[in-house]
């Protein structure tokens, strides 16, 4: 009974200690409601590219999105009217990828109403700014055999 006991309290440490601190403050931040204000790339010119096996960058601008950290689930909602509009569900992770720098990757990955993935399709992302009311991603691609970024800016919306 006593090594059942000491088991139950060391695993207890290993799960509350198993979040970084910074991940736990960066779920507190994200929590709520966003919208993505624009989407840019590293490079100029004219680009056919579809947003998370979705929709278009002209689409996915001005789109509202609400993360619910507590379950790692959210929601999309494309308001173009030119566009396939509606709400889309996800799933999502922040990981730290390296504690020295903050620097931390976004996982997302597109799911139906009851969280399950048709293709089991994700994407990773980083993410290269968060505060109270501004959020960066940053997505690397390859385009022509060239590192090409995706740069997504979000502004926090009051609920």
């Amino acid at each position: 009974m006593k090594k059942i006991l000491v088991l139950a309290v060391i695993s207890a440490m290993v799960f509350a200690c198993g979040v970084p601190k910074t991940v736990q403050e960066s779920r507190k931040v994200i929590k709520g409601y966003w919208s993505l204000d624009n989407i840019s790339y590293s490079q100029s010119g004219t680009f056919n590219v579809t947003v998370f096996g979705d929709t278009s960058k002209e689409c996915f601008e001005g789109s509202a999105w609400r993360f619910i950290p507590n379950n790692n689930t959210g929601i999309y909602t494309i308001n173009n009217g030119s566009c396939p509009t509606g709400d889309r569900n996800f799933i999502f992770d922040i990981q730290e990828v390296d504690p020295a720098s903050g620097l931390y990757d976004f996982l997302l990955k597109p799911t139906n109403a009851k969280g399950k993935s048709d293709d089991n399709r994700g994407f990773r992302i980083r993410l290269a700014q968060l505060n109270e009311s501004s959020m960066k991603w940053e997505q690397s691609v390859t385009l022509d055999g060239k590192p090409f970024k995706i740069t997504m800016n979000f502004s926090k919306m009051t609920e």
